[in-house]
């Protein structure tokens, strides 16, 4: 069975990414909770998640069950009757790869792998798999690395063969001996320096890229969210964009960034960013970071919700305590969020009549503006919401400019929000909110 999985994982690696014809993984997928421990999720909800992270990557899903237990067992995390259930059914369907939903250590994965003979991964390298097949540009691909090498260093075991010191490296489905089979400690700690290395470069052209934008007075908008809420689909739409767009959790990994126009006339850039999922191990948020750090620096942050989705207020705390830890929702930052509620076309007309309701009259932790990025509905609504929030920025103020001056009028209209314009004789009198950097940039264009 491990034979016939390898040989499925290395065909997966060699295709190419149009090919759709390739072959699936036999898999199990077991959900653990312990009863009484006050869940925050449906056991049955984080299995369906499980199931569909698993089918992300073409996983064919033959077993996918709930494995309530009354205490951890330190071996195997699950208990031994379950293990001796799970190991009947794994013969029986000819199960090649069990996807446990939870962390397992080492030593619990070595254990199940014995008890099972097959292959058995947990939650973090199953998301780990998934985003070595989705990073497609050279600054995701070292990130992927850095997550898996730092996941991958505290699992290597000795066994009575060289070939087996290696787990894999983000190819976690794959069997011993796969791809560098002597790498040790000391060789993974070497690469992850150089990695670091490689991602400072990346962070300081960010930040190169960040300045050119501010002194082009260019405000970023980060779209955020809970993976599969849509925020490709709402990005694409807002901007024009063909970014893969799909019914699948973590359809894309790599960041998007392009200018668009808000209905008050003002530029700016918005970024797409990784989707969030709950229990994302905190060594990939750290990885990752170079990416994120658009979120911590943007002007403005857009949670996109799946408002049609059961668990919809689960996701949505997942998804700020993530920003939490970034340190991009700090108390007293200031930094404005607002909410669009994503995939109201998929809720029943009352719901959607109430929501609109509600939204109208506000809400107490953060402004929401219902959406379909689908069909386009209640779009426009939030891009005036944005340039609202993104105004709010400076402070209003009247300011006198001649007519014939078109050059200074044309520049408070790039730079500033003009509020209101009436002309007098001679004379344009604005009403303009100018942040406190275009204001002082105003104020030296008078001098001149």
């Amino acid at each position: 069975m491990i034979e016939d999985l390898e040989q499925a994982v290395h065909e997966k690696r060699k295709r190419t990414p149009n090919d759709t014809a390739r072959p699936a993984t036999v898999a199990a997928v077991v959900c653990p909770y312990v009863r009484g421990r006050g869940e925050e999720r449906d056991s049955a909800a984080k299995l369906d998640e499980a199931v569909g992270l698993a089918r992300a990557i073409d996983i064919d899903v033959r077993l996918a069950q709930t494995a309530p237990l009354r205490r951890v067992t330190p071996a195997t995390l699950l208990g031994k009757g379950v293990v001796e259930r799970l190991k009947e059914a794994v013969d029986e369907l000819g199960i090649g790869l069990v996807i446990v939903d939870d962390r397992l250590t080492p030593v619990q994965q070595r254990n199940l792998e014995k008890a099972w003979q097959t292959k058995v991964i947990d939650r973090t390298g199953l998301i780990l798999e998934i985003f070595g097949a989705r990073a497609r540009t050279h600054e995701g691909r070292l990130q992927v690395e850095l997550a898996a090498l730092d996941y991958q260093r505290g699992r290597l075991v000795r066994s009575w063969t060289h070939l087996e010191r290696q787990r894999g490296g983000f190819g976690f489905l794959g069997g011993p001996g796969e791809s560098q089979i002597e790498i040790d400690r000391r060789l993974i700690g070497e690469r992850i320096v150089r990695i670091k290395r490689d991602l400072e470069g990346v962070q300081r052209t960010r930040a190169v890229n960040r300045v050119g934008r501010k002194k082009a007075r260019l405000p970023t908008i980060a779209l955020v969210g809970y993976t599969n809420a849509g925020k490709s689909t709402l990005f694409n739409r807002l901007s024009g964009a063909s970014v893969m767009a799909k019914d699948l959790l973590f359809a894309t990994l790599d960041p998007t960034m392009r200018s668009i126009k808000l209905p008050n006339g003002k530029g700016c850039v918005i970024s797409d960013t990784v989707g969030f999922v709950s229990d994302l191990p905190t060594h990939l948020v750290a990885a990752f970071r170079a990416t994120l750090e658009e979120v911590i620096e943007a002007d403005l942050i857009v949670h996109v919700r799946d408002i049609a989705h059961p668990e919809t207020e689960q996701q949505r705390a997942d998804v700020e305590r993530v920003l939490k830890e970034l340190g991009a929702l700090e108390e007293g930052s200031g930094k404005p969020l607002i909410e669009a509620l994503n995939k109201i076309d998929a809720l029943p007309a009352d719901r959607c009549d109430a929501l609109q309701a509600r939204a109208a009259a506000g809400a107490e932790r953060a402004l929401q503006y219902p959406v379909s990025a689908l069909t386009g509905e209640g779009v426009d609504r939030l891009l005036e919401a944005i340039g609202e929030f993104l105004g709010r920025a400076g402070t209003a103020r009247e300011i006198s400019v001649p007519l014939s001056d078109g050059a200074t009028i044309a520049w408070l209209y790039r730079h500033g929000e003009v509020r209101h314009r009436r002309d007098d004789g001679e004379l344009a009198l604005l009403t303009v909110a100018l942040d406190a950097a275009a204001a002082a940039q105003f104020e030296r264009r008078l001098v001149r």
